[in-house]
């Protein structure tokens, strides 16, 4: 792509909007030219507003250390001017977030979102590039409803999705999937969170995460639906359930998931093993600078894939997979794993950024 986009992110200084700081440091295709968080940190230089919050393992790009945090609420006009669409991970209520995601859309800036307040608004794409691609067609339904010609929103889906969806969809679309039961063991860098700031999750594990279940249950259902008279409907099956537990793990969610087929649907594991190795989705047929090249990745081991040795696999973009194998109540069983902040979070928005720009919704 011959094009360099201006950028924002908005909501900079937490975790996420850290790390798209990071991802977004000399990326080829997007150049940050705004930073902007609450009116705490508006009118501070990047690094003073940060401060000692900063909690990436890398320092503050030197291109981005003075430039000056605007208001996320109050600079609207003035930010959507300068770019030609903003990241958005702000911490505020949910209503609060599809208000402003709104206006900066109706402003004319579309926004790629890394939160949860727009997933089930039905006109709002929820897009994992390589699996449901064809969803962003919905933005030209969204832009009607906004009265818009340029602006849009469209999200990324929950981060404890990216480990276990991926290896699920491929399968699914050949061999119908009846259920689902997935446990979910999430780092601490999902609630935004290390061990400085969280000294409690050390040699501790908690059996519950607020509202990551229903997200773990609903969301999948979205990513398997289809386009139809302006929304996106979602798909009625599999069924999934989940439990969803935080593990004292910096980064890296991993999923224990047991899948049951429809009646005569059963695979082979050679087969499931075989679709997993052989896919390649939208990303990959583009190229897009942040898609991996191997999206699926098997481990024949049994003690793999493990959080320290896998989470980082192609960049933190790729999903690893291990210990397929026939379950005496389910069909089979098998374990995931995906980098939380970099796929499951800023990584995943910024290939969603790269997929609406190759695909023309950005120009």
């Amino acid at each position: 792509m011959n094009k360099k986009y201006n950028v924002g992110i908005i909501g900079a200084t937490g975790m996420v909007g850290q790390r798209f700081a990071t991802l977004l440091d000399g990326h080829p295709w997007f150049n940050v030219v705004c930073l902007a968080a609450s009116s705490r940190s508006a009118g501070k230089s990047y690094e003073d507003a940060v401060g000692k919050k900063w909690c990436m393992d890398v320092e503050i790009p030197s291109a981005m250390k003075d430039i000056v945090v605007m208001d996320a609420t109050n600079d609207i006009e003035k930010i959507a001017s300068m770019v030609d669409f903003v990241f958005c991970a702000v911490d505020m209520k949910k209503d609060e977030i599809k208000a402003l995601e709104e206006e900066y859309a109706k402003h004319e800036c579309p926004v790629v979102s890394n939160n949860s307040a727009h997933r089930f608004t039905p006109d709002v794409p929820m897009v994992v590039p390589e699996l449901n691609p064809q969803h962003i067609e919905v933005i030209a339904d969204q832009r009607k409803r906004l009265g818009t010609k340029r602006g849009f929103v469209a999200v990324k889906s929950n981060c404890s999705l990216q480990s276990y969806v991926p290896a699920i969809f491929p399968v699914h679309a050949k061999y119908p999937v009846k259920d689902v039961l997935v446990c979910t063991y999430q780092a601490i860098s999902g609630a935004g969170k290390t061990f400085d700031t969280w000294p409690e999750m050390i040699d501790n594990v908690i059996p519950y995460i607020g509202g990551e279940e229903e997200k773990s249950e609903k969301e999948p259902l979205k990513l398997l639906g289809k386009v139809e008279n302006g929304v996106i409907k979602s798909a009625d099956k599999p069924s999934f359930t989940a439990q969803c537990i935080r593990v004292p793990v910096s980064n890296g969610h991993l999923g224990a998931v047991f899948m049951r087929f429809e009646d005569g649907a059963k695979p082979s594991k050679e087969e499931i093993i075989e679709i997993w190795d052989s896919f390649k989705g939208r990303a990959q047929e583009l190229e897009l600078p942040s898609a991996p090249k191997k999206f699926l990745n098997y481990f024949v081991e049994d003690d793999r894939p493990q959080v320290n040795s896998e989470r980082m696999l192609e960049n933190g973009m790729a999903v690893s997979i291990g210990r397929l194998r026939e379950d005496t109540q389910y069909d089979y069983k098998f374990v995931c794993l995906s980098h939380n902040t970099l796929r499951g979070a800023a990584g995943g928005a910024v290939l969603l950024a790269e997929l609406l720009a190759a695909e023309g919704y950005m120009d």
